[in-house]
């Protein structure tokens, strides 16, 4: 998995690329943490390059989104791969994150 943030406007897009998963779950949570502590709590999750999350992926995104809403702020995703997708839906996380069909709708979502 590789991680790059970038930086428009207000927004932190978090560029996924690979799978996410019990061995490198923990290097997203530690990706997302400073930008959340130093008060960038609007983030787009890119999801265009992942092709797989797990559990321990989920578990990332959750924490991210526990702490971005904590500050005033959110975590949406973008362009996820229809089996990543399913897998976020049969654990209930569509009800819980924003998803958007490319990052420039969810960037955008957070001007409206």
């Amino acid at each position: 998995m590789e991680v790059t943030l970038t930086e428009l406007g207000e927004a932190t897009v978090v560029k996924i690329t690979g799978s996410v998963d019990s061995l490198n779950a923990d290097q997203l949570s530690a990706t997302l943490a400073p930008p959340i502590a130093r008060g960038r709590v609007q983030l787009v999750a890119d999801f265009s390059s992942v092709n797989y999350t797990s559990s321990a992926g989920l578990r990332s995104l959750l924490g991210a989104v526990n702490d971005t809403r904590r500050k005033g702020g959110d975590l949406r995703i973008a362009a996820l791969q229809p089996q990543v997708e399913r897998v976020l839906a049969l654990a209930g996380f569509t009800g819980i994150i924003k998803i958007f069909a490319d990052v420039d709708s969810a960037v955008a979502s957070y001007r409206a």
